[in-house]
This record gives structure tokens, sequence and C-alpha cells, in this order.
């Protein structure tokens, strides 16, 4: 009689865990959608995230959601996650830094903010809160308008990350704006190299 009860109580515990693992689903995915938002096609790269509405500069739009990861387990993901985008031509990595600790890997399907694009002249930003990420305007949209903010990438591997924008301002490279001084000089002495 024992083992029957044992069994039932492990039957019991996984199906109350399955039921939490929903309940939490189901609230990231709800906190990852944005009635002010919509996903389609973009001409930038693949995937865009565009206003539903017109929607006012400060405007907090949608929040970044994923799995909250330490600083080696987020390494190791952002070269796998490289690598898999290098062979599949896809998007690459989607690990956003929250703090010195933490970062959120958003490479979750219920996270539309991951597919917001690049810009060198964005109309949004990422603005830290406590523990979360949420993307606000900067700038007015209009119904339809892409979405992008500032990857802020570091120049270090600059080449890896063409930029693909198309604003008048592009500087060719998704680079964090503080650093496109210095890409110039290494964009300039690439080409001195190159005309030797």
């Amino acid at each position: 009689m024992a083992k029957k009860s044992a069994k039932k109580q492990k039957r019991y515990d996984h199906l109350t865990e399955m039921a939490r693992l929903t309940r939490l689903m189901k609230e990231m995915y709800e906190r990852g959608q944005s009635d002010l938002c919509d996903v389609r096609n973009s001409d930038i790269h693949g995937r865009g995230v565009y206003a539903s509405e017109d929607i006012e500069p400060e405007t907090q739009i949608i929040e970044y959601v994923g799995e909250y990861i330490n600083k080696e387990i987020s390494e190791e993901r952002a070269w796998e996650q490289a690598a898999k985008a290098e062979e599949s031509g896809e998007a690459a990595v989607y690990i956003f830094t929250l703090d010195k600790k933490w970062d959120i890997d958003g490479n979750v399907p219920w996270n539309d903010a991951r597919l917001i694009n690049h810009s060198c002249d964005p109309n949004c930003e990422a603005w830290i809160e406590e523990d979360s990420i949420f993307i606000y305007a900067i700038k007015p949209l209009k119904k339809g308008e892409e979405m992008t903010f500032d990857y802020g990438f570091d120049i270090e591997c600059y080449e890896d990350h063409p930029c693909l924008c198309g604003k008048d301002n592009c500087v060719g490279y998704i680079v964090s704006q503080s650093q496109w001084p210095e890409l110039t000089e290494k964009l300039a002495e690439k080409e001195i190299k190159k005309g030797a």
C-alpha cells in the first residue's frame, strides 16, 4: 500500500510542477507581448517589430523577456548561438546584458522584442528597470513604422556585424554610437592599407 501511495504522490508532485511551469510560461508569454506592436517581415533583416498605432516618446512599448543567466552561461550560449546563426544565416545572439552579474537570454519564441532590429538612427531604447528590460520609444513613432534601437555592440568585432539599416547616417557596422569616432579611424586605416 505504501508503494502505491508513493507512486501516487510522485505523480501528483509531477502534475503540480507541470501546472506551475505552464502558469509561468503563460505569464512570460503575456509579458513578451504588447498591443502597441506587431511582428512582420523587415527590409533591415528578417523579421522586425512595427508600431501598431502612433506612439509618443517615452512610452513603454514591450518587455524584453527570457531566461536569467549568469555571465559564464551567457558567454557559452552567445558562442553557441553565433555558430548556429553562421550556419543558418538567421539572426545571431539574443542575449541582453542586465547588470554585472546577470544577462537575459531572450532566445524564446514568446519574446517579440528580440526581433527589434538595430539602426544607426534608432527610434527606441532599451531601459533597465530593476531586474527587467523594457523597450521605450525615444522619438514619435507612426503606425506601421519599424521600431529600432542601437544594439551597442563593441567595436572589437565590428567586421562580424555589418549594418543594413539604410539610414543616411549609417556607419556600415553595428557599433555603439559612442565608438563611431574610433570606427571611422579604423576604417580610414583599413583604406590606407588597402591602397598601399
